[in-house]
């Protein structure tokens, strides 16, 4: 079966190359390729690309800049992509040996796959120590209703037929396209299936302040996946729960004196003030998708 690895990226130059080096020591029996979907550089990220095609002879950079987002990206990606099997990787992380091997026997056997997670070798000590890995021995599950599998779109693996089925990521998302694209793929009773064989090294955001935004945003969007997905289900006493993490999370607030807790600290705050965000323009109640850094 032959494989095609597409990777979205914009201004990655700083780390790309980690990528590109971890996609040059994969081996597949089948033919694979590797698409990297630009969405719009305006850093070295496309000539650090150029330089890696010595390593990766199939390699192929596309212009997927029409349109701001990894969903977008991703999209073109799989567009300009020959092989039935696609997987998926993000230029800020780092494959794992032997990944491509085992997500190309997962596709074999499955429509739709989702690597384990590694946080260690990427992240700052503090990271690892206070921030959990939700995909490190499973696939991640949405605490509000309709309760689906998740995965992050660093670590997908889909057939074909099945993106095309749903009209791939949805690109009006500039964030949790990905759990967006889960739920889909899953409602046409597609499973999710788990590979603990293919591992992922996962890369968070290096500083209280991006952490604190990236989560912001995740939260916000979270209200929109539980808006669109909830259907006639609801959740018992949301507002109660929601400011009872508040309660904790102000408890906590020391921890912003000791550098290995504030990371984790700012990635709460910002959870709980997206939700918050999320709740009053969506006109629902506040609902989180996964629980506090510092309840887990």
């Amino acid at each position: 079966m032959d494989v095609s690895v597409v990777m979205p990226c914009r201004n990655n130059a700083e780390v790309i190359a980690g990528q590109l080096a971890a996609l040059s020591r994969q081996e597949w029996d089948g033919s694979w390729e590797v698409i990297v979907a630009d969405n719009g550089s305006t850093d070295a990220t496309t000539e650090v690309v150029e330089k890696h095609r010595k390593n990766l002879p199939h390699l192929s950079l596309i212009d997927a800049s029409a349109r701001r987002g990894a969903a977008y990206a991703r999209n073109a990606g799989v567009a300009a992509a020959r092989a039935e099997a696609i997987v998926f990787c993000d230029a800020d992380d780092e494959v794992g040996s032997g990944w491509l091997a085992a997500m190309g026997h997962g596709l074999a056997e499955h429509d739709f796959v989702a690597a384990r997670l590694d946080i260690e070798k990427l992240n700052l000590p503090e990271i690892v120590k206070t921030v959990s890995n939700p995909q490190a021995e499973g696939l991640q599950q949405v605490a509000y209703p309709p309760h689906l599998w998740h995965a992050s779109g660093a670590s997908l693996g889909v057939k074909r037929k099945v993106h095309e089925r749903i009209g791939g990521f949805d690109e009006s998302l500039l964030y949790l396209e990905d759990t967006d694209y889960c739920f889909r793929v899953q409602l046409t009773g597609i499973e999710l299936c788990f590979l603990a064989d293919a591992a992922v090294h996962y890369r968070f955001r290096p500083n209280p302040q991006a952490l604190f935004q990236q989560a912001r945003h995740w939260g916000q969007y979270n209200v929109l996946m539980y808006k669109r997905y909830r259907e006639s289900m609801r959740l018992d006493r949301p507002w109660r729960r929601h400011l009872s993490r508040w309660h904790t999370l102000l408890r906590r607030a020391p921890c912003l004196l000791d550098k290995e807790q504030r990371l984790a600290w700012m990635k709460s705050l910002g959870t709980q003030i997206g939700v918050l965000q999320g709740s009053i323009k969506y006109g629902v109640p506040p609902v989180a998708g996964w629980l506090l850094c510092m309840l887990e």
